[in-house]
């Protein structure tokens, strides 16, 4: 079988291919660095020559290429965490968290001299991503220093039993005024929206005496609140009955007075007609007054209705005469 002789291309690379490639080589250089994206959750800072020039909202930019303008994208929409004492993390291929404790964060002295393991997580937002970039060298370990900071000042104002039981929410909202001022002062960029304490308290070792103190604490809270119960409940009780009470006293005030007035005026209205006719206003006063007397005398009639023109008197001697 005839070999063959395979004489290998040793011709010059063609001028026009080169330039087609380095064309096409710098049309892609120019793309991938004059456009960059800012999500909606984010700002950008860009920078020419290593200086701050503009930032930038979200949508698609133009800058300029080759590393002249370069753009840094901060999410200033998005609500970070970082969490003391424990750190949770995901944990294999299927779904699940682990936690771990880091005792030499949460483990704190309280104003009575007790020990007490406080977990907490901060919550924080960047509103200022200038100063979020370029004020502070490293800025998680500031948040978390600071944040370190003010909660064992705040645990260390407290007693132990402050701290496990009323003064939780009053160390949480401090927490976060305190921790921005002091961002404020270093110019981080970031504010602390929420301060959430998690797990306190207090040693092993006397973990038990504490929980009983809790327990009577919660049983003194129960009983204060169904003494109040029972007060807001026989309080407007008792307050009725008194009101319903005057009432009835001022009533038979007003009937009283009214009887008494109208007594009163009769006397007068009788007075005025005795002053006109003495004798015959005595006489029927008289007359008023025995029929009055023996009205209830069964068989006895003093006076004759139906005579008209003389003193209807019956002969009262004949009457005790004949019987």
């Amino acid at each position: 079988m005839a070999e063959r002789n395979i004489t290998p291309f040793k011709g010059p690379v063609s001028a026009t291919l080169i330039v087609v490639v380095l064309a096409v080589v710098a049309v892609l250089v120019l793309l991938s660095t004059s456009f960059f994206v800012v999500d909606q959750t984010e700002e950008a800072v860009v920078l020419t020559f290593g200086r701050i020039t503009k930032t930038a909202q979200p949508g698609l930019h133009f800058k300029m290429p080759f590393g002249i303008q370069k753009n840094y994208n901060v999410p200033t929409q998005v609500i970070q965490s970082e969490q003391f004492g424990f750190r949770t993390a995901q944990a294999g291929v299927v779904t699940r968290y682990e936690q771990r404790a880091y005792p030499e964060e949460s483990v704190m002295l309280t104003g009575d001299l007790n020990i007490v393991d406080v977990e907490w997580i901060i919550q924080y937002k960047i509103n200022d991503p200038v100063a979020w970039l370029f004020n502070t060298e490293d800025r998680h370990k500031t948040i978390r220093d600071i944040s370190q900071s003010v909660i064992n000042l705040l645990v260390g104002d407290k007693a132990i039993l402050e701290v496990l039981g009323p003064a939780r929410t009053l160390i949480e909202e401090e927490g976060r005024q305190l921790m921005n001022d002091t961002l404020q002062g270093y110019g981080l960029g970031i504010s602390i929206i929420g301060v959430k304490l998690q797990n306190i308290v207090p040693p092993s070792g006397v973990q038990a005496a504490f929980e009983d103190v809790n327990k009577a604490q919660q049983d003194m809270n129960r009983l204060i609140n169904e003494g109040k119960e029972a007060y807001n409940k026989e309080i407007p009780r008792a307050r009725g009955d008194a009101d319903r009470i005057i009432q009835i006293a001022q009533g038979y005030a007003a009937e009283r007075v009214n009887v008494a007035n109208g007594d009163v005026a009769r006397f007068k209205a009788v007075y005025e007609e005795y002053r006109k006719a003495p004798d015959v206003t005595r006489d029927r006063l008289y007359y008023e007054m025995m029929e009055e007397v023996f009205k209830d005398a069964s068989g006895v009639e003093l006076i004759d209705k139906e005579l008209g023109n003389f003193i209807p008197l019956k002969n009262i001697g004949a009457a005790a005469g004949g019987r």
